[in-house]
C-alpha cells in the first residue's frame, strides 16, 4: 500500500491537507485533516468498477462549511444533548445550543470542523493515519483539557479499523463517532432506500418531538425499526408510525445486541459492507432532507441518497437520561473501536 498527501488550501496559516491511501487492488481511502473528514472510500463492484461508496463534496470550500457533517469526526459528544444542560460532579454546565434548543454534534465548532495533526505509520500489511487534537477546558463549555487521538488503520483487503482514544484532566463528557454517509451503489447512483439492511438490535430509544431520547426503550417487534432480518431500507421508511414521523424517516438510536453487527448490501452492484463495533448503540440516519451543496458528481445529493451508521453510546436525553454512558472520569481513558469491511457478494 502507499499514501500521498496534498495541500488543498491554507486558512489562517493552517494547511488543509488530504491524505490518500491506496492499494494495488484499487482500494482507496482518503481523509482530510479538516475534521477528520472521510472524502473517499473506493471499492469495486461485481464487474470490478471502482467507485466511491461515501458521499462527498466537489470542492474544499464545501467541506469548510460542511453543514451535513459529511464524513466528519464528531465530538466531544455525538448527537443531541437535551437543552444543552448537564450536571457533572454536582456542577451544572450550559453547553452551546447550536441545535436550538439542544446541543448537537459537539457544539458550534465541534471536532468535525477543527484542523487535526496527522501522523502516518506505514507497516507491511496496512497504513495507519493517526489524527491528534486537543480540546481545551471550557471549549464549547465542556470541562477539562481533552487529548484526543483517532486512528484509521487501512488494510488492502478492503478493511478500515477506526480507533478512538481520549484522556481529560477533569471529569467530562466524551461520546465520539464518525458521520460518513454511505451509498454502496457507488458514486451516489441510486437511493439507499433500494439497499438491504440488517442490524443486530432488539430495541431503539424513543424520541420526543425534538428528537432527543425520552428514556423509554422500545422493542422493535412489529415496528418499522425491525431490521433483525435483512430487509430493504425503504420498505417502512415512510410508515405512519409516530417515531418515523418524528424523525421524518430513520434518525434513531438502535441499541446493539449479539455481537454489535450492522450489514448493508446493494443487490445490483453486489457491493456490501459489514460494521462491527464495541459500542452499545448506533444512530442510523437515512438522510431525510436534500443537501444544498454540490457533490463530487456535480449534483446536489437528494434526500435518502446516503445513510449514516453513527456507532456510539446512547446520547443524553430528557432529564439527563443516559448521561452515565458519556461520562469520562479525570485521568481515565476513553476508547472506541469500529471496523468497516467492504465486500463483493457472489
Amino acid at each position: 500500500m502507499k499514501y500521498t498527501k496534498n495541500v488543498l488550501k491554507v486558512i489562517d496559516d493552517k494547511e488543509i491537507i488530504s491524505y490518500n491511501v491506496s492499494g494495488e487492488n484499487g482500494f482507496e481511502f482518503e481523509i482530510l485533516n479538516l475534521g477528520g473528514v472521510i472524502t473517499k472510500v473506493i471499492t469495486p463492484d461485481k464487474d470490478g468498477n471502482l467507485e466511491n461508496v461515501v458521499l462527498g463534496y466537489k470542492d474544499i470550500e464545501n467541506y469548510i462549511k460542511n453543514p451535513f457533517y459529511y464524513g466528519g469526526l464528531i465530538g466531544r459528544t455525538a448527537g443531541r444533548i437535551c437543552d444543552g444542560k448537564v450536571v457533572i460532579e454536582e456542577k451544572e454546565y450550559n453547553l452551546n445550543k447550536n441545535y436550538n434548543p439542544h446541543q448537537g454534534h459537539g457544539g458550534d465548532i465541534g471536532f468535525s470542523h477543527k484542523i487535526w495533526d496527522v501522523d502516518v505509520i506505514e507497516e507491511t500489511e496496512n497504513i495507519t493515519l493517526k489524527l491528534k487534537s486537543k480540546s481545551y477546558d471550557n471549549e464549547e463549555n465542556y470541562p477539562g483539557n481533552l487529548d484526543v487521538v483517532v486512528s484509521f488503520k487501512i488494510y488492502e483487503d478492503y478493511k478500515i479499523e477506526e480507533i478512538y482514544e481520549a484522556v481529560s484532566d477533569k471529569t467530562t463528557l466524551v461520546n465520539m463517532t464518525n458521520h460518513s454517509y454511505f451509498n454502496i451503489s457507488g458514486n451516489i447512483k441510486r437511493p439507499i432506500t433500494e439497499q438491504y439492511l440488517k442490524v443486530d438490535s432488539n430495541n431503539i430509544l424513543e424520541l420526543d418531538n425534538t428528537c432527543v431520547p425520552t428514556g423509554k426503550i422500545v422493542n422493535v417487534e412489529n415496528t418499522p425499526f425491525d431490521f433483525r432480518t435483512i430487509k430493504r431500507v425503504g420498505k417502512d421508511i415512510d410508515d405512519e408510525h409516530e417515531q418515523i414521523k418524528i424523525g421524518n424517516g430513520y434518525d434513531h438510536v438502535f441499541l446493539l445486541d449479539n455481537g454489535n453487527n450492522i450489514y448493508i448490501e446493494d443487490r445490483e452492484s453486489k457491493r456490501a459492507m459489514s460494521i462491527t463495533t464495541d459500542q452499545d448503540a448506533v444512530v442510523i440516519y437515512s438522510m431525510n432532507s436534500d443537501d444544498v451543496l454540490e457533490a463530487y458528481t456535480g449534483e446536489k445529493p437528494k434526500k435518502r441518497f446516503g445513510i449514516c451508521f453513527e456507532t456510539q453510546a446512547p446520547p443524553i436525553g430528557r432529564n439527563m437520561c443516559f448521561i452515565e454512558d458519556s461520562i469520562l472520569n479525570k485521568g481515565e481513558k476513553y476508547t472506541q473501536k469500529t471496523i468497516y469491511q467492504f465486500l463483493v457478494k457472489n
